[in-house]
């Protein structure tokens, strides 16, 4: 089985890798694929996704990480017959909002989807919108434990000048201290 795990990773952080350890875990995928997405439709990036690319690569050592130029899901899928009956990994927060993509009906035709969810997550606003859709059985979910980061935040400690280390993995935070990048400059991490 394919795990497919999608998004803007701007910057990939920890809370993005502890989704995809808990997938590994619960639903021991054989392959894993991050798709960054190249121009994300529902929200605006600064960052180029080249650079995204190479973050998320710091970020998956090991894993497949391809831009995705496609932008929504179901393109995204259709473009690649390959990933058809995948497991499309989402975490509860953004599985929310679901029903509102670009045909989720379809998407659930083409994959399943994988929920991660978290202790303290509202269960009703989760069941709310599995109540939206035509095909529950196509959804599963799996627990992680709470990570309380989230990209935007991060962007702006960054642009504030702070030291934000311990909230992404290594790889990635010696790729933003020696590219400049989100604002920071250069330091010797010697």
């Amino acid at each position: 089985m394919i795990a497919l795990y999608g998004g803007a990773f701007d910057p990939p952080h920890n809370g993005h890798v502890a989704l995809l350890e808990a997938a590994r875990q619960a639903l021991e995928p054989d392959e894993c694929v991050i798709a960054v997405t190249a121009v994300p439709p529902h929200k605006h990036v600064e960052t180029p996704s080249i650079v995204r690319l190479e973050l998320a690569r710091a970020a998956f050592p090991g894993d497949t990480v391809i831009l995705d130029e496609q932008g929504r899901t179901i393109d995204l899928l259709r473009a690649h017959p390959e990933w058809q009956e995948a497991t499309f990994l989402i975490g509860a927060d953004e599985f929310v909002d679901f029903p509102d993509w670009k045909e989720p009906e379809a998407v659930l035709g083409l994959v399943r989807l994988a929920v991660a969810t978290r202790p303290g997550f509202p269960a009703d606003r989760l069941e709310g919108a599995i109540r939206k859709l035509q095909r529950p059985d196509r959804i599963v979910r799996f627990d992680m434990e709470p990570v309380d980061i989230a990209s935007r935040d991060l962007r702006s400690r960054l642009d504030r000048g702070e030291d934000v280390h311990e909230l992404v993995p290594e790889a990635v935070w010696n790729l933003i201290e020696r590219g400049g990048l989100y604002g920071r400059r250069y330091t010797d991490l010697a």
